[in-house]
């Protein structure tokens, strides 16, 4: 059973060996690593290369986006099981893959384990809500805990490179109204730092993440009765959150 974890960079210099370390490391043997990098000008790429021997396959050049950059993983990706965890984040520890390993199930093509959210030093356990109703409205998975079959994203499709944020919520949204069904499992295997553009909570950024969930939102809006329930929804939610962001400044 052959697992592929793919790394995104671009400009990663600050962090990208921490999260390289931590995947080389691992006591899961039967681990394929992937690196696609955008095009750093930073060192990134210089710090890849001292990994190289230990990478099974990277590339660096310009791409779309990171919605490109997963997919060009995804293409070369020959792991029956997928983790995508990007240059900010990093594995919790050595057995992180090993006991993670030990809950897969062909019953299941996705298994969404615990993540610790981590910001200036500090950490916060946080469990993905997983594929359930509440995922028509906000996401409830981490991508960097979800570990997902080689088979989901053959019959899912893959990353959708029109959006920028909102790449992961759409596929697993999709997950959720094809039907496919998603094992929780209450182990920590990864930590997310909150550096990333999906972290920012100044009111320009939050009002893209949300321009970009409203649009994943109508895409793959199911019924006429859910597209006016969407309508209401963001017209009092905008609002709402706007209110709710100023009153922290």
């Amino acid at each position: 059973m052959l697992l592929s974890i793919i790394t995104v960079s671009f400009n990663s210099s600050k962090y990208i060996r921490q999260t390289i370390a931590s995947v080389i490391g691992q006591t899961f043997t039967d681990l394929e690593y992937i690196i696609i990098d955008g095009g750093s000008t930073d060192g990134t790429v210089d710090i890849i290369k001292q990994y190289e021997h230990k990478v099974n396959y990277w590339m660096s050049e310009p791409d779309n986006g990171i919605a490109d950059a997963m997919n060009k993983g995804l293409s070369v990706a020959k792991g029956d099981y997928i983790l995508f965890l990007h240059s900010d984040d990093y594995l919790l520890n050595a057995h992180s893959i090993e006991l993670a390993s030990q809950h897969f199930t062909p019953r299941r093509d996705i298994f969404l384990f615990d993540i610790f959210l981590e910001k200036e030093g500090r950490r916060i356990l946080r469990r993905p809500r997983g594929l359930n109703w509440w995922i028509n409205l906000k996401t409830g998975v981490f991508h960097q805990s979800a570990i997902c079959s080689k088979a989901f994203f053959d019959s899912i499709g893959h990353f959708d490179v029109n959006f920028k944020i909102a790449m992961d919520y759409d596929i697993f949204l999709r997950a959720y109204r094809s039907g496919i069904k998603a094992q929780k499992v209450h182990m920590p295997i990864s930590v997310m730092r909150l550096t990333g553009i999906s972290s920012r909570l100044d009111w320009p950024d939050l009002q893209e993440r949300f321009r970009e969930e409203k649009l994943v939102h109508f895409k793959n809006c199911p019924s006429l009765t859910a597209y006016w329930f969407y309508k209401i929804y963001w017209f009092l939610y905008i609002p709402y959150r706007k209110l709710q962001t100023m009153a922290k400044l």
